[in-house]
């Protein structure tokens, strides 16, 4: 349904209109709800982004959103899966416009490329693209069990798979290893990767490993996380939401069991 074409040379099409992570409703009556505001034409300060079931969209950020806006996870929990990538593709890009309006090596105002995704400056000749921050996401296993941790700024109840970023220098597999022992104390091996989601919040791709445990002690660090547990696969607590690489991992490993 995404193109991944950047419509530099329309002057027309849809619009998703994005102020940090919310984005707007379209104000259509009757109409299911979408991020996609109606056929309209685009001004200099929107930047065209993809093409959606083959109609180009822009992508316009304002400053302050309305009350009515909507969260970009909400947005993803209420529309099919099938939307992920548009609004991946949006949150990340205008998180990127945002963030880079000025040179990062000698702070001139930076001007956006239309044929790419590109702010170049004139001053010095720096040039930056989105930024991508990879992570690794790990379900860690020892049989059936999961350990499963949760971070304070999960709803009540909520538990997930462990994650972090992976540091300069630093492959896949060793930030796993590093990762899984920093936040709950578990040594692990058999390391296997499954599959990866970009992860618009704001900027990370999430590598997803499965990782069995060689110890079972859990120590957890008490910053970034504030529990871990083994889990059952037949007493589990509440789990991320099922767009998420997170859920992914676990109802992969739930579905082996069979």
């Amino acid at each position: 349904m995404l193109r991944r074409e950047i419509p530099h040379h329309v002057r027309e099409g849809r619009v998703i209109k994005l102020s940090r992570s919310r984005i707007a409703p379209a104000p259509l009556a009757g109409e299911p709800l979408t991020p996609l505001q109606p056929y309209q034409p685009w001004t200099t300060h929107m930047q065209p982004l993809c093409y959606w079931d083959d109609e180009p969209v822009a992508l316009l950020l304002e400053r302050e959103p309305e009350e009515a806006w909507i969260d970009g996870r909400q947005w993803m929990a209420e529309l099919p899966t099938s939307w992920f990538s548009l609004l991946s593709t949006a949150l990340q890009v205008g998180a990127w416009l945002e963030n880079h309006r000025f040179c990062g090596r000698c702070g001139a105002p930076a001007t956006k490329l239309e044929a790419e995704f590109a702010m170049h400056c004139h001053a010095c000749g720096h040039r930056n693209y989105p930024r991508i921050s990879p992570c690794i996401i790990t379900l860690v296993t020892s049989g059936e069990a999961m350990l499963l941790a949760r971070s304070p700024r999960f709803p009540p109840g909520r538990y997930s798979t462990l994650a972090g970023f992976i540091e300069p220098g630093e492959s896949a597999e060793e930030a796993v290893h590093r990762e899984v022992f920093e936040e709950v104390g578990v040594h692990v091996d058999q390391l296997r990767y499954h599959q990866s989601q970009a992860w618009p919040f704001p900027h990370s791709l999430m590598l997803g490993f499965f990782a069995e445990a060689t110890t079972r002690r859990i120590r957890i660090d008490g910053v970034e996380i504030s529990d871990a547990a083994w889990f059952s696969p037949r007493q589990l607590p509440s789990l991320p939401p099922p767009y998420s690489i997170s859920r992914e991992l676990i109802e992969t490993h739930l579905a082996r069991l069979g």
